[in-house]
């Protein structure tokens, strides 16, 4: 099997667990695949973990892991399913929005398939999306203390009681490098004496 045959396999058995065919046309289940009919407000939506309201991502938790016990899962995976269940939602939404002729069994196919193709790769989705929103967070914490550390002691070098116990030591600092500098100055540049061998002469 050659490579491009190999490739062209795989590209098909992505976009059947990606897409599904209902009385002749074909459904995406790959929410990115409506990308070209976003607006930037509604690719923000997608992308975004915690754009629904907590209540209704609980209340859709059984419906698309009902094998799951919630209370037993550490917070982490909690986080990562709660994501996932968020996907589903928004996902229905979009399909329902750009085909409004499928009805409600044929919505129902469509939520079934994306159950068993998508749970994963929405897991794997909202996991990245998540570290990239810790990794921001930290970055931004660390960029407001700096900023706030430099508000300080800006503050902390413009205070009159600071000014004035600075001033006696920056002179007495002054002081010393121009009196280090008189005496060093006054003392002789010792030279080197370079003695020129002498030159045996042969009788």
């Amino acid at each position: 099997m050659t490579a491009a045959i190999e490739q062209d396999i795989q590209l098909q058995r992505r976009l059947q667990q990606d897409s599904i065919q209902l009385a002749g046309k074909t459904i995406y289940l790959n929410p990115f695949l409506y990308w070209r009919r976003f607006d930037a407000n509604t690719d923000r939506w997608l992308r975004e973990p915690g754009q629904l309201a907590e209540d209704q991502i609980q209340a859709n938790r059984a419906r698309f892991y009902p094998e799951l016990v919630w209370e037993l899962l550490p917070p982490e995976d909690t986080a990562i399913k709660d994501g996932a269940v968020e996907m589903f939602l928004k996902t229905l939404e979009l399909i329902s929005t750009f085909n409004p002729e499928l009805t409600s069994g044929q919505l129902l196919e469509v939520e079934r398939k994306m159950a068993v193709t998508k749970k994963r790769a929405f897991e794997r989705w909202v996991a990245k999306s998540l570290r990239r929103r810790l990794q921001q967070q930290a970055s931004e914490r660390r960029r407001f203390d700096r900023e706030r550390l430099l508000r300080n002691w800006a503050e902390w070098c413009s205070l009159e009681v600071t000014r004035q116990a600075v001033l006696p030591f920056t002179a007495l600092l002054v002081l010393s490098l121009v009196g280090g500098w008189w005496l060093g100055s006054r003392q002789p540049a010792s030279h080197q004496v370079i003695v020129q061998p002498g030159v045996s002469r042969t009788p």
